[in-house]
């Protein structure tokens, strides 16, 4: 299996992309991930939030295929702590899927097409992070599951 995570424009801040990286690299020794940026529109000041969810839409179903698994980051997703995540993860391994996706959405969230698309919803926390420490949270609660899964000693129970 193959577990992407796609989000909505660059990472600015050069330490959080050296540490989404790093995370990158260690999840390198457990299963094959891969994480695709969708450059951020162009022009959107003339745009409204449905406007601008609907094109965003667009270009995040443009980048899955049929067989994938899709997952949203999104506020009112479900909530699971991380020993219930690695659970999550396995299950879906277990499944047979060939690709489960992960997205994070744009600053207005999801259009109705990706949201009617999506096999599923998960929150990381009731406050709000800004779109760019996402990335960083999901691909270490990625690392964090598959050592939990290993039985190693990053995760203290």
């Amino acid at each position: 299996m193959t577990i992407k995570l796609l989000a909505i424009g660059k990472t600015d801040n050069k330490l959080l992309a050296s540490l989404i990286t790093d995370y990158q690299n260690r999840l390198g020794h457990y299963i094959k991930f891969e994480f695709e940026i969708i450059p951020d529109l162009k022009k959107v000041k003339h745009l409204s939030e449905t406007q601008q969810k609907e094109k965003e839409g667009a270009l995040i179903l443009s980048k899955l295929a049929a067989t994938d698994t899709l997952i949203l980051l999104d506020e009112k997703g479900k909530q699971m702590h991380s020993i219930a995540f690695s659970e999550y993860l396995q299950k879906y391994m277990n499944s047979g899927i060939k690709q489960l996706v992960f997205v994070i959405g744009g600053p207005y969230g999801f259009s109705e097409a990706v949201y009617n698309k999506a096999q599923g919803m998960l929150s990381l926390s009731k406050m709000t992070f800004s779109h760019q420490m996402i990335r960083l949270f999901i691909v270490e609660q990625f690392y964090r599951a598959f050592t939990i899964l290993k039985n190693e000693p990053y995760h203290h129970r």
